[in-house]
C-alpha cells in the first residue's frame, strides 16, 4: 500500500480534521489508522466500486482480501469482543491492536469505506459482521458462540440478518414468520418468508427473528438459521433501486429444521435483541449516509467549476453556489454531529448508551437521510442532462441518487425514526423527572 495519502482539496470533499483543521476527537493513533485505511481501501476498493456496483455483484476475492487484514472486524460494536478476538488469532486491524479499538476508529473506516458513494459494494461485505454477529456474541449461549464464530469471526462463513418480512417492515412486532418446536422438543420447525435481506443469498447463515409465541413482541426469538443448501430454504435475488451490489434477496421457509440449541440467547426475547442490535445498524448507516452525501456534494462543485453555461462557469452562478451552500450548512453540521455522537459513545457505558441515546440514534438516522437526499439532489440538478443519464460525467451522482432510499427506508424508516426519536426522548425526561404516566400514550 502507498504511504502517500491524497487528501481531496475540493470544498465539501473531505470532514475538517482531514483538511488540518483541530480537532477535539481525534488522536495521533486515529489518523495514523486514517492513512493506512485510504491506502488499503485506494488499493483494494475504491477503483473498481463503479464496475462492481454495474455488474450487481463483488467477486469473491474482495471478500476474502477484507477478512485477511481484519477489514471488517470494525462493524462489530466497540469495544470489539476481544478474548475471541485474540483466541482465533484476529489481532489488529491494519496495525490497531483490537483491544484500542474505539467508535472513532469505526467512524474512519466508515466513512474511508463510503469514499465510493455508493452503498452497493460495501453492503456485499458488511451486514454479518454489523448486525448479524453481535446478537450471538451478546446473547448467544457458550455453546453456540463455540458453534458459529471460530467460522464467521475469520470469515470462513456468512452470515445475514434475517427481519424484515413483506407484512413486517419497520413494524418488528408483526413478524409472522413462525417457529414450532417439534414433537420431539429438539428442533424448531420454520415456516414462513423474509424480504429485502441484504446479502441473503450469499449467506450460509442468517440471524432470524421468528415467532416462537403468541402474538406481538413477547413472542419473538431470534434463531441462527442455515441457508445454503438447506432442506426447505428458498432464496431468489431482488431488484431494488439502489444497492445493486448488496445481494438483496428474498428468502422462503418451508418447514426448515433447525436445531433448538440455534436459539438466541432466550425465547421470547427476541425483540429486545432487536431493538438494541438496530441503534447499531442505524449509526452505521448514519456514518455511510454521511461520506455519501459529501462525495455528492463535492463531485457537484467540482463539475460546477469546470462545466460553462451562459458564458460562464455554473459556480460564478448566484443561484447554483446558493443551492450548494444550503446543502453543505446541513452536511457540515450533521457530520459535527456525527462526531460529537460519536465521542459520546465512547465515554458511555453500554447501559448508559441504550438509555441515553437510542431516541437520538434514531433521529441521527433520520438525518442523515434527509441530508444525503439534499446533498445528492443538489448534484444531480447541478449535473443536468448528464445526472439523469447512467453513464458518463454523471455517473456516480446517479447511482448516488439511487441509494438515498436505502438510507432512508432500512434500519427503521424515517418517520418511524422521527416518531421514535421524540417518544424516546419524552419517556427519559419524565422517567428523570418522576412523573407518573398519566391516560394518555405517547
Amino acid at each position: 500500500m502507498s504511504s502517500t495519502i491524497t487528501i481531496n482539496p475540493v470544498p465539501f470533499a473531505e470532514p475538517s480534521y482531514l483538511r488540518g483543521l483541530p480537532s477535539p476527537y481525534f488522536k495521533p493513533t486515529h489518523l495514523d489508522f486514517q492513512r493506512r485505511c485510504r491506502a488499503f481501501m485506494n488499493e483494494h476498493f475504491l477503483p473498481h466500486a463503479l464496475e462492481w456496483e454495474t455488474a450487481g455483484t463483488v467477486p469473491e476475492h474482495v471478500w476474502h482480501t477484507f477478512n485477511k487484514h481484519n477489514m471488517l472486524l470494525p462493524n462489530l460494536k466497540s469495544p470489539l469482543p476481544v478474548h475471541w478476538l485474540r483466541r482465533l488469532g484476529l489481532n489488529d486491524i491494519l496495525g490497531v491492536p483490537v483491544e484500542d479499538w474505539d467508535y472513532l476508529h469505526t467512524a474512519i473506516w466508515v466513512d474511508e469505506r463510503a469514499r465510493t458513494g455508493i452503498s452497493g459494494p460495501g453492503s456485499s461485505l458488511t451486514p454479518g459482521f454489523a448486525y448479524a454477529i453481535p446478537p450471538i456474541l451478546n446473547y448467544g449461549s457458550p455453546a453456540l458462540q463455540e458453534r458459529f464464530l471460530p467460522k464467521l469471526l475469520p470469515g470462513h462463513a456468512r452470515i445475514c440478518i434475517a427481519i424484515t418480512e413483506p407484512q413486517a417492515g419497520s413494524d418488528v412486532a408483526n413478524i409472522q414468520t413462525t417457529a414450532v418446536k417439534s414433537v420431539d422438543g429438539k428442533h424448531f420447525i420454520i415456516n414462513g418468508e423474509k424480504k429485502w435481506i441484504t446479502n441473503g443469498v450469499w449467506s450460509d447463515f442468517a440471524t432470524m427473528a421468528v415467532r416462537t409465541g403468541g402474538p406481538g413482541p413477547s413472542g419473538i426469538s431470534l434463531v441462527v438459521v442455515p441457508l445454503k443448501n438447506h432442506p426447505g430454504v428458498k432464496m431468489r435475488r431482488l431488484e431494488v433501486m439502489g444497492q445493486r451490489a448488496g445481494g438483496t434477496s428474498y428468502i422462503e421457509l418451508d418447514d426448515v429444521t433447525v436445531p433448538i440449541d440455534h436459539l438466541v440467547g432466550r425465547e421470547g426475547e427476541g425483540m429486545r435483541y432487536i431493538m438494541t442490535n438496530f441503534n447499531h445498524e442505524r449509526l452505521l448507516i448514519s456514518m455511510g449516509a454521511t461520506r455519501q452525501a459529501r462525495v455528492a456534494l463535492s463531485t457537484a462543485v467540482e463539475y460546477s467549476m469546470k462545466r460553462e453555461a451562459f458564458g460562464k462557469t455554473l459556480m460564478d452562478q448566484p443561484v447554483v453556489r446558493h443551492r450548494i451552500a444550503k446543502a453543505g450548512g446541513d452536511l457540515e453540521t450533521l457530520q459535527s454531529w456525527l462526531f460529537e455522537f460519536v465521542y459520546q459513545l465512547n465515554h458511555l457505558t453500554k447501559e448508559e448508551a441504550d438509555e441515553k441515546l437510542g431516541g437520538p440514534t434514531a433521529l441521527l438516522k433520520a438525518k442523515a437521510g434527509m441530508v444525503l437526499n439534499d446533498c445528492a439532489q443538489t448534484a444531480v440538478l447541478i449535473f443536468g442532462g448528464n445526472g439523469y443519464t447512467r453513464t458518463g460525467q454523471g455517473e456516480l451522482v446517479e447511482k448516488i441518487y439511487r441509494d438515498v432510499m436505502g438510507a432512508r427506508i432500512p434500519g427503521g424508516s424515517e418517520d418511524v425514526m422521527l416518531d421514535l426519536a421524540v417518544r424516546q426522548l419524552v419517556k427519559n425526561f419524565k422517567k428523570e423527572q418522576g412523573f407518573k404516566r398519566g391516560s394518555g400514550k405517547l
